[in-house]
């Protein structure tokens, strides 16, 4: 037997390359961990109590592995782990050492990570840093804790504390009892409202960031608003002045409208039926004021001009003494009289159509004198094939329309629509033309 064993340990230093650090290179029977099927893990740890290699690696109390090595690196410790490769564990995971139980033995406990989503895979060569490493606190210490606070350390403050207490609450229960009754009201309250309260918060946080992001944009505004604060200081004296003004104005402006009230009333009262009339007479305004401008010689008085000619002219010689009884006035508007070269150029554009529905010939029409010099056209022999002429000489077109009566001129009318000549008092003729 004893050569037996003595084979054996030649046989693992031989295997282990001449290196043997004691009963820990040693492989113990039913481990927890084969290195075939495992993936290395380190992890930093600030201290590791009395973690030894072969140490179990444990998660949710079951254990996948076991500590290989521990090394001081710098001013902390960092232990080296296998784990079965069958377990999955996330990247950020943490590392904790923990005692089985209250005298047991310590080990390395594998858990996910706190306040924050797990992500990736721990996988081999990883390591867990000193932010996610920790450690339960020792028998020793809870025990020394204990003890410090049961000799005098808090014990005497405690009872202190509890008399004080009761002292304050003496002989207001009630009012403490409504106060707890409030207080669960504001809590509930708080409750019932923490969605707003949340969306109130994101709101603010929102703004923050918004305000963060345009800060260049506020820090000039704040920048430009100097000088205008300064401005504005600088003009203090004379805005108060301002002011001051304005306060006297608008004590005049109430009592001068006060004062007035009762004549504007009454103003926009007799104005009412004078707006009144003018808006029932609409369109018929205009062409009373166009005739009132015109008068006494209205838009028909430009039909008064007689005959065929090319330059026509007229001369009249008016005394309002003769026609107006009571005369009187200013001077008379001038005649409205066509242009005899205008009067032919719309006969010949309405001929120049053929369709007596152009616009040339409707222009022609609505002008009696035009209308005249059509007809004797279509009375030459080269025009009565045209098919103007032609609806002309059929007669359908209306005759040349009467002129107004106006009161004191019957016999100047007349002798205009006769188309004779009327000699004035030097012999000379009203109206005449030249061919």
């Amino acid at each position: 037997m004893k050569r037996l064993a003595l084979a054996s340990l030649g046989l693992v230093l031989l295997v282990s390359g001449c290196k043997f650090d004691g009963a820990y290179d040693l492989p113990l029977p039913g481990g927890p961990v084969d290195a075939d099927h495992a993936y290395e893990v380190t992890a930093d740890f600030a201290d590791i109590l009395n973690i030894v290699p072969k140490s179990p690696v444990m998660v949710d109390d079951v254990t996948v592995g076991e500590v290989t090595d521990v090394q001081r690196v710098g001013w902390h410790a960092e232990i080296t782990m296998l784990v079965r490769d069958d377990i999955v564990l996330p990247d950020n995971a943490i590392a904790d050492i923990r005692q089985v139980s209250l005298l047991g033995e310590k080990y390395v406990a594998l858990l996910p990570p706190t306040g924050e989503q797990p992500h990736g895979r721990l996988s081999d060569g990883d390591n867990i840093p000193l932010s996610a490493t920790g450690r339960n606190p020792e028998v020793e210490e809870v025990l020394g804790a204990l003890s410090f606070l049961l000799s005098g350390g808090g014990v005497g403050q405690l009872g202190t504390i509890t008399q004080e207490l009761n002292n304050v609450m003496d002989g207001r229960t009630d009012r403490l009892r409504h106060l707890l009754g409030s207080l669960k009201d504001v809590v509930g309250t708080l409750d019932d409202q923490k969605a707003d309260i949340i969306d109130a918060l994101e709101s603010m946080n929102n703004l923050t960031a918004t305000l963060n992001r345009e800060k260049d944009t506020i820090g000039d505004a704040l920048d430009v608003v100097g000088p205008a604060v300064k401005v504005l200081d600088d003009q203090h004296a004379q805005l108060i002045a301002m002011l001051k003004s304005l306060d006297r104005l608008g004590a005049v402006g109430t009592r001068v409208i006060g004062a007035s009230k009762a004549d504007l009333i009454q103003t926009l009262a007799d104005l009412k039926p004078v707006l009144t009339k003018l808006n029932e007479a609409g369109d018929h305004l205009a062409p009373g004021l166009n005739m009132a401008i015109s008068f006494p010689f209205p838009k028909e008085a430009s039909e008064v001009v007689k005959g065929d000619y090319a330059n026509a002219f007229i001369r009249a010689q008016i005394n309002l003494g003769t026609f107006v009884p009571n005369g009187g006035g200013g001077p008379l508007p001038p005649v409205d009289v066509p242009d005899p070269s205008q009067v032919l150029n719309q006969v010949q554009k309405c001929l120049a159509s053929g369709d007596i529905t152009s616009k040339a010939c409707l222009k022609v029409l609505d002008d009696a004198n035009a209308l005249k010099k059509l007809k004797k056209a279509c009375q030459r022999d080269e025009n009565k094939d045209n098919a103007v002429c032609q609806v002309v000489n059929a007669g359908d077109l209306p005759d040349l329309p009467g002129l107004p009566t106006l009161p004191g001129l019957d016999g100047f009318t007349a002798s205009l629509a006769s188309g004779a000549d009327q000699p004035d008092e030097s012999g000379s003729a009203l109206y005449g033309g030249a061919a």
